[in-house]
């Protein structure tokens, strides 16, 4: 795999990467919903806006789900779901409105692990918030839509523009790995039994042929 990180990226590759960012986000209208998903992910800006989503009355309730972070485990030592916790503890959200979910270890498991909790606890879930990085809303959607087709599913993410997603992460080339790393999931999990299948235009395909072909894949599938 190249190296992608140490080079500036052109014109080109960004307006290639912006046409997967636009993808990757559903676009959906928030609203109110049973209840809150806080996907687990190495981004504290997912628990923020989990956070927000309570504080603004959209939800109730919230889950957030995931046990150590594979990718940075340093970052997040007690898991995902432990820290993202205490952050929106932090924000005012009350203890009593939010449950744990530690064992998750991949999206997929996200959604049906919070689903067994939920039914477990006898709460009535007709339509969750699945609150995600910006660039794996897709993703997300489709996970659920596979695993829990039962409910309305409505996707959220931070609301910024990849410029400033690009600023937060502070790392061009892991931001463009990162957007292929999860249109390659978006194509082939549905042939994996993952997700459900998405229209994929083809300029969005062409413009993933493109970065790939620059060496933008550390975040592919093995």
């Amino acid at each position: 795999m190249a190296d992608t990180r140490q080079r500036e990226i052109t014109d080109r590759q960004w307006a290639d990467t912006a046409l997967i960012w636009d993808y990757h986000r559903m676009g959906h209208e928030r609203r109110p919903c049973d209840v809150a998903i806080g996907l687990g992910c190495h981004d504290l800006g997912v628990a923020a806006e989990t956070a927000a989503l309570y504080l603004d009355g959209l939800v109730q309730r919230i889950v957030f789900t995931g046990g150590p972070n594979p990718s940075r485990p340093d970052h997040f030592p007690r898991g995902e779901a432990a820290h993202f916790t205490e952050h929106a503890l932090s924000l005012g959200v009350p203890e009593h409105a939010i449950h744990q979910e530690p064992q998750a270890r991949n999206t997929g498991q996200n959604v049906q692990l919070s689903r067994e909790f939920l039914e477990t606890a006898g709460v009535d879930v007709r339509s969750v918030l699945l609150v995600s990085m910006p660039y794996m809303e897709r993703r997300a959607y489709a996970t659920c839509r596979k695993v829990w087709p039962e409910v309305e599913a409505v996707c959220t993410s931070a609301s910024m523009n990849l410029n400033d997603y690009v600023k937060t992460i502070g790392d061009d080339g892991l931001v463009i790995d990162s957007l292929v790393g999860d249109l390659q999931r978006v194509i082939e999990y549905p042939r994996l039994g993952f997700a459900v299948a998405q229209d994929v235009p083809e300029t969005v395909r062409d413009a993933y042929q493109r970065l790939l072909a620059d060496g933008f894949d550390s975040k592919l599938l093995d």
